[in-house]
């Protein structure tokens, strides 16, 4: 038997994101599990001196634009039925902070998108993804945006 109470969904708002999301909100309803939405923001290069306060106040700015957007990601009956939350955290390894959060927080199953970048990106940049799928604590859901349609709309409810 398979039991999922915690589920949680990364995202960094991209349109594969808001598909993982999706996943997420229906593997949590299947299960009747909670649901958290992690954000990991950018680190802005830290200042020294003088500069450090814009950097500072560069930062929060970035922080608090990125919770802001976590919330709207929220629906009522997110809250209200999967008793999900929004949670962002500030970063310059997204996938580490990931791992991270799923273990602290005992997360029964990881939900992300990718972007399924090959070759000379995937070299360059990595992949979050990637990341995540070979440290993770626990099982890892990755989606592709496109992707096959196992989730369906929700029905208009009697």
């Amino acid at each position: 038997m398979i039991l999922l109470k915690k589920v949680l969904v990364a995202t960094d708002f991209s349109d594969v994101s808001n598909t993982a999301l999706a996943y997420g909100r229906a593997l949590a309803r299947s299960f009747d599990a909670t649901m958290t939405v992690l954000h990991i923001t950018d680190v802005v290069a830290t200042g020294i001196g003088e500069a450090g306060g814009k950097y500072d106040d560069v930062q929060r700015a970035a922080e608090e634009a990125a919770r802001a957007q976590v919330e709207t990601q929220l629906t009522a009956e997110d809250r209200s039925v999967l008793h999900a939350k929004a949670v962002t955290l500030a970063s310059i390894e997204p996938a580490e902070s990931i791992v991270t959060y799923a273990a602290q927080e005992t997360v029964d199953v990881i939900v992300m998108g990718t972007h399924g970048r090959g070759g000379m990106a995937h070299l360059l940049m990595g992949s979050v993804a990637e990341g995540v799928v070979r440290s993770a604590p626990c099982p890892v859901l990755v989606v592709k945006h496109p992707e096959r349609e196992f989730v369906l709309p929700d029905l208009p409810r009697a």
